[in-house]
């Protein structure tokens, strides 16, 4: 059924191509096909403007006009439909699988034990995904079921060396930054997130700095609007490495 909503527009002739825009669309909605970014389905489109800020021609814009209601069901069929293979024209990293294509790495710890250096033998990455950016990770992701999510301030693993140890290790990870990224998106990703995946727990790691307060307001902000109320810890780091501050904070 048509109705008059916010919708994206493409500019084709601004458009060069280079797919930051398909990432940083959770719903699937846009694709690059013949050198250009594209629509794929009206439906799929929540006229949310998530992926506005990854143009750096300055291709996209939202715009309100007639076209087919937002289809919810149809994106979760739509995106369980792309987790079987990789997103078009997606760079391919030197494993076989894209830049920002979801895997679990269980599947591929054979092609990582052969690309692994001897000095590392005593050492192991905790990372269990991929992506890890927040606005790269889709809601229906299937790492995300259930799980007990770890989501950690741009600067905290290189300030904190025993993240993986300490922190990692059975948890999904998920990293951003609050200060440069876009807050409102990021509240809607979360809730989108909370939604679809039955979070159990959440650990958000910051800097002890003030522009990394904001993240775990950013994830009760995206809770609130899923009505969830999940368990959150907030575990300050120190610049010189230390944990400064734990806490569960109400959501």
């Amino acid at each position: 059924m048509k109705a008059k909503r916010k919708i994206i527009q493409i500019d084709e002739k601004k458009c060069d191509g280079c797919g930051l825009c398909v990432p940083a669309c959770a719903e699937g909605a846009i694709q690059v096909m013949d050198g250009k970014a594209k629509l794929v389905a009206e439906i799929y489109c929540d006229g949310l403007g998530a992926c506005l800020g990854e143009c750096p021609r300055d291709a996209l814009k939202i715009i309100e006009r007639e076209a087919d209601e937002f289809d919810e069901a149809a994106v979760e069929e739509h995106m369980k439909s792309q987790e079987t293979g990789p997103v078009p024209e997606a760079p391919t990293m030197a494993c076989g699988y894209p830049s920002s294509q979801i895997v679990s790495f269980a599947s591929l710890q054979s092609c990582r034990d052969a690309n692994k250096p001897v000095v590392q033998t005593d050492m192991a990455s905790a990372l269990s995904h991929w992506p890890v950016q927040i606005r790269l990770v889709p809601p229906t992701a299937p790492f995300l079921k259930n799980a007990d999510l770890l989501v950690v301030a741009d600067c905290t693993p290189v300030a904190y060396p025993r993240l993986h140890d300490d922190f990692m290790k059975g948890r999904v990870v998920l990293m951003g930054c609050p200060k440069f990224d876009e807050t409102d998106m990021y509240v809607h990703r979360f809730a989108q997130i909370f939604k679809e995946a039955d979070i159990r727990s959440i650990t958000v790691l910051v800097m002890e700095v003030p522009c990394c307060q904001g993240l775990p307001v950013i994830i009760r902000d995206g809770m609130n609007m899923a009505g969830k109320n999940i368990p959150l810890e907030k575990v300050v780091i120190g610049r010189t490495g230390e944990v400064l501050k734990s806490e569960f904070l109400k959501g």
